[in-house]
């Protein structure tokens, strides 16, 4: 038989057959977003049913352990407290190495445990718990996570990318890209990440820039630098498409000095309670650059790493050297797309510097950030 009977086909502007998939990519982006949002949310669901590494596992536990432990942690302790060794906060085990937003973020899911099951974050007396109500409290604050940040934040950078824009056939694909991210949800959702709402401050940032909106996207990066250092794999590529653009204004330094200010800004209030001494910052720092893990771990498949089945890295050169290697190898495959935009800034040309600032930090950086 040549066609079906009765079946009614549609053609789009472009002449091609199509069917109910036409109405998901040429209908708003608001009703495109809705649908895979919906199917996006029930992936996460269905991947957090899965067990995750370490379950059952001592002496560390795995994931669920460590963000439940950083949760009592922030919870119990001071926050002067909370990144220092002392007999009630063992750093060996599963000690805060991430900036203070992400130490925020776990008082206020902390919160929200102690709320429900007061004994998963009662510290001296819950290490290892791993009770099904407890676990199913955490699945739920990394999926409310993901609604209050990544989502939003996909939405409004998908209404600012296509403004303007008459053809979107493309649409429902980028949608499905973002939120569909196998390595998002399987690392968030699989095993108890919040990378979700770096990733989603980092979003709404590119979406500021995009909508020329310089001081909001100064202040969003700034957060997610601040919830997990290594949201600074872009970091090159909003410096030189910012810088860029002041340096074409009536005032560039009085641009550059705004734009600093709320940087600046942005981090005191993030890092307050660790500003009152020297050693306090200090101590916080180390925290976040654990050099004395090495150049990389064996899982981490960069270039160091890839490489290093011929060439003996951790062998030939000290820590030290390699620090220096690293650094400059990481900034100099960033320094092609950061001198084109400081020269000459453009939206498309800011997020393919995104890409290529990430590819240079994740292949080159020391320890992969």
């Amino acid at each position: 038989m040549g066609k079906s009977a009765g079946k009614k086909v549609v053609k789009n502007e472009e002449g091609d057959d199509c069917d109910g998939w036409w109405w998901l990519v040429h209908k708003n982006i608001g009703a495109s977003f809705l649908c895979i949002a919906v199917f996006a949310f029930l992936v996460r669901v269905a991947v957090s049913f899965h067990p995750y590494s370490g379950a059952g596992n001592p002496p560390k536990y795995g994931d669920y352990e460590a963000q439940r432990h950083w949760m009592e942690i922030t919870l119990n302790l001071p926050a002067k407290e909370w990144y220092r060794n002392s007999t009630t906060n063992d750093l060996n085990y599963w000690g805060l190495d991430y900036p203070p937003l992400t130490a925020y973020q776990s008082y206020v899911h902390g919160l929200f445990l102690r709320s429900f099951h007061p004994e998963s974050v009662s510290l001296f007396t819950s290490r290892g718990h791993e009770s099904y109500f407890g676990k199913l409290l955490m699945r739920w604050t990394v999926l409310s996570s993901d609604i209050l940040f990544l989502f939003p934040a996909v939405f409004c950078f998908l209404v600012v990318y296509y403004t303007g824009r008459g053809r979107r056939s493309d649409i429902a694909w980028l949608i499905a890209m973002i939120l569909l991210n196998p390595c998002l949800i399987l690392i968030d959702h699989g095993h108890f990440q919040y990378n979700c709402i770096s990733l989603g401050l980092t979003i709404g940032a590119v979406a500021a820039i995009l909508s020329d909106k310089e001081l909001v996207a100064c202040v969003l990066f700034s957060l997610a630098l601040n919830h997990k250092q290594m949201s600074a794999y872009f970091a090159p590529a909003f410096f030189s498409h910012l810088l860029g653009k002041c340096l074409r204004r009536r005032n560039p330094i009085l641009e550059v000095s705004k734009l600093g200010l709320v940087v600046v800004g942005t981090f005191a209030i993030v890092w307050w309670p660790y500003l009152h001494s020297m050693d306090s910052f200090l101590g916080v720092l180390s925290r976040l650059a654990p050099f004395e893990r090495g150049l990389y771990e064996d899982y981490v498949a960069n270039f160091w790493c890839t490489t290093s089945v011929l060439i003996k890295w951790k062998r030939l050169f000290t820590i030290k050297s390699m620090k220096l290697l690293s650094f400059w190898a990481t900034i100099l495959t960033c320094l092609p797309s950061m001198i084109q935009q400081i020269w000459n800034p453009s939206n498309l040309g800011f997020l393919y510097g995104l890409l290529n600032s990430s590819f240079s930090f994740y292949l080159f950086s020391f320890q992969g950030m």
